[in-house]
């Protein structure tokens, strides 16, 4: 059974079966016999529709969507600028490849994000596939620029599955584990976690920390660039102290180190500003984009300051498939959705709600020991009551009793122990606050 979605899909939680129901349970039996052990499944049930905040599965059941595909569908799913690109740029052409026949959507989404990323500086983007495509991009660039081969990440990043980006990556299991060995030249340093600090200290400080780590480790004059996500995802929504980016990125500017941000999960609106480092009012050097890029196709994007965009020689970046027109298409309708909505307004509006509430429940919830976000970014640190230490069990607890009563919620973080909480921009209030009464009773069934 197939549902018409989009924005006009009914807003309301509707179950008719338990989740997952029947006809998800058995596609999850050809999925078993299908599809390789290796691509796991959080919530099995199979998705017909979707649209603005709700998920429709194949039995019927409505489910509030606390995911937006991680991120992705920050315009909600089958935006209508989104579907009537997607549509008439399917209708002309659905591929030339920009490298042998280019065209003017590619042309016109650079221009778009040159225009909206942070900083008046003369600017360049290239366009590719996937989060992880833009990040070893991004890194490419700044070794042809700089002539130098070192990488700085930090402490619970997460930047991808590529190789490369493997080795970025801070995280085992599930995405490092047997898939060595990595590519070279990476080095991890100490992130500012608040949280998990063991004393107090400032976002300074802690930038002070991570840079003498680098001058011991790597010394400057090896380093090509410092990666970073302003916000970390799937390392637990981790918020540095503030003055913490500020501080890296000057030290970079007065070394000449490329400062990359990625801004996949955190970028289109999503954290309550176009992109979340300008929070800070920090301005990077190169900036990674996808996910809330373009509404659900896939597309992602370096974009940065010309001299270091341009150094690399012609022909050496590209893919058959980067800048695809349609999901040029989809990006240019996502764009123009986030403005004429004010989608960047609506997700601070999201986190003033969800921070209030949240904070409420930890003031109720021993079981919460940190709540944290910005805009429409926000989660919980779960832990044993009276201590820090993480409680994974207990997330895993809280996350089942959301889905089941229908609601869809994400855990991450490096001890398995955060719900992180992603709803499409454009879910209306009585969904959003419906949504939090059930993860209120869900905290007080495991409490």
């Amino acid at each position: 059974m197939t549902h018409v979605g989009g924005p006009s899909l009914p807003q309301e939680r509707r179950l008719v079966t338990e989740v997952p129901g029947p006809r998800s349970r058995e596609l999850l039996a050809r999925k078993q016999s299908a599809v390789a052990a290796g691509v796991g499944v959080m919530l099995p049930v199979f998705v017909t529709a979707a649209g603005g905040g709700v998920l429709v599965d194949v039995d019927g059941n409505s489910l509030i969507d606390f995911g937006s595909g991680i991120a992705v569908t920050n315009v909600g799913n089958s935006a209508e600028h989104v579907v009537a690109g997607v549509r008439a740029q399917a209708e002309a052409y659905t591929h030339t490849c920009f490298m042998i026949a280019p065209y003017e959507p590619y042309v016109r989404v650079c221009e778009e994000l040159n225009r909206l990323t942070p900083g008046d500086h003369e600017k360049r983007s290239a366009l590719f596939n996937s989060g992880s495509e833009a990040v070893e991009n991004a890194v490419k660039i700044a070794r042809a620029y700089t002539r130098r081969p070192a990488v700085v990440v930090f402490d619970h990043a997460y930047h991808g599955r590529t190789n490369l980006t493997m080795a970025l990556t801070a995280k085992n299991m599930p995405y490092k584990h047997r898939f060595g060995p990595f590519a070279p030249e990476v080095y991890r340093v100490p992130m500012s976690y608040p949280f998990r600090e063991p004393v107090e200290i400032t976002g300074e400080q802690a930038a002070a920390r991570a840079i003498s780590v680098i001058d011991r480790q790597v010394g400057a004059e090896n380093l090509a660039a410092v990666l970073i996500e302003p916000i970390q995802g799937e390392g637990g929504f981790v918020v540095p102290a503030p003055g913490f980016l500020p501080a890296i990125a000057a030290w970079c500017r007065e070394r000449g180190v490329v400062f990359i941000a990625d801004e996949i999960q955190t970028g289109f609106a999503r954290t309550g500003a176009w992109f979340a480092c300008e929070h800070e009012g920090v301005v990077p050097d190169l900036i990674a984009t996808a996910k809330g890029i373009a509404g659900g196709l896939p597309l992602s994007a370096v974009t940065g300051r010309a001299e270091i965009m341009d150094a690399v020689h012609a022909g050496g970046l590209g893919g058959t498939y980067g800048g695809n027109p349609i999901a040029c298409a989809a990006a240019l309708g996502a764009i123009r959705t986030i403005e004429e909505q004010d989608l960047v307004g609506r997700a601070r509006r999201i986190g003033e709600v969800m921070l209030a509430r949240l904070g409420d429940m930890a003031a109720c919830y021993p079981v919460i020991g940190d709540v944290r976000g910005r805009g429409a970014m926000t989660a919980v640190e779960i832990v044993r009551p009276g201590t820090k230490d993480p409680d994974p069990e207990a997330t895993q607890a809280v996350a089942r009793a959301c889905h089941a009563a229908g609601l869809l919620v994400l855990t991450c973080g490096t001890y398995g122990n955060v719900l992180r909480f992603l709803p499409p921009l454009v879910i209306p209030d009585h969904l959003l606050a419906e949504g939090l009464d059930i993860l209120d009773k869900a905290f007080a069934a495991v409490s």
